[in-house]
């Protein structure tokens, strides 16, 4: 089993076993910020601080009954559904981070919780729908200070390896990226979060549109022999003569699309630009008579 999951399932058993969906997402931020090496990151969303990768951890634990997804009256409990003990595998460190978490908010009810990770963390509340309800003025003049909305035009290329999903949508969100074009030509992805749906609603429920432009991508079998610089090169120099050619109108799109919603971002997997066809995109913009924009690698 995946040690972040052994985690969850140790958080769980130190907090009676019975949490909701809210509290377990607020609580591990808590006990994540102990961590050297955090076990989840986190996106700021309706509620706060959201981690689609333990969500979708807790959901995997469910099918093996190891915890049950109980629906109530107003929400969602995760209910620890095993007898063994996963709190005493984790690492000591790990342990005295559940610990102290619960030492720190284990008396709070839901709400007092919130408003707690809102005021220690604000950057994690510039997108939740209670903020108002549950800060006072000078507690939401420091939510509303993290939020980003830039009024200059910006376009930036954005790859996935190496990173996870919250991470990848942070930095969309501090850019305040409002759309998101995909040029992959075939986007599915073995790696959680990046396949087209799933990151098309992750992007959706962070308020920031996604749309897929596959007539601007490589097909996978041209990738299959990348071993040098050159390759690449070469691989890059035919795209740009037939694939980047042929389909310039998607091209015109994509600039189209920055004049309507101002800052926008193109992504495919590679961390590197130079390794990935995203940056022939962008020089092809780039070359377009009427482009001013100021262009970023993220």
């Amino acid at each position: 089993m995946y040690y972040r999951r052994k985690l969850l399932l140790g958080v769980l058993e130190e907090f009676g076993g019975v949490l909701s969906h809210t509290r377990l997402q607020k609580i591990l931020l808590l006990v994540t910020r102990k961590q050297e090496q955090k076990s989840f990151d986190f996106v700021p969303y309706k509620f706060g601080s959201f981690s689609f990768q333990a969500n979708q951890d807790l959901s995997t634990l469910s099918k093996k009954n190891l915890v049950i997804d109980r629906a109530k009256s107003l929400g969602s409990d995760w209910v620890l559904n095993t007898e063994e003990s996963f709190l005493m595998t984790l690492k000591k460190e790990d342990q005295a981070a559940i610990k102290q978490t619960k030492k720190e908010v284990g008396h709070l009810n839901q709400r007092e919780l919130v408003k707690y990770t809102y005021i220690n963390y604000p950057y994690f509340a510039t997108k939740s729908q209670i903020a108002e309800e549950v800060l006072n003025v000078e507690e939401l003049e420091k939510v509303n200070a993290q939020k980003r909305s830039l009024d200059q035009a910006a376009f930036f290329t954005i790859g996935y390896e190496g990173i996870s999903l919250e991470t990848y949508l942070n930095k969309l969100i501090i850019n305040d990226v409002r759309l998101l074009c995909d040029v992959r030509k075939n986007p599915l992805s073995m790696k959680y979060g990046f396949s087209k749906n799933q990151l098309k609603r992750a992007c959706e429920s962070v308020g920031i549109e996604y749309v897929h432009i596959p007539q601007l991508g490589i097909e996978s079998g041209k990738r299959s022999d990348l071993n040098t610089i050159n390759d690449y090169k070469r691989l890059f120099d035919e795209y740009e003569e037939t694939t980047l050619h042929e389909n310039s109108d998607y091209v015109e799109e994509i600039y189209n699309l920055t004049g309507k919603y101002r800052r926008i971002a193109i992504t495919c997997f590679e961390k590197e630009p130079c390794m990935c066809h995203r940056s022939r995109v962008a020089a092809a913009l780039k070359r377009l008579p009427a482009w001013d924009i100021d262009q970023k690698h993220l």
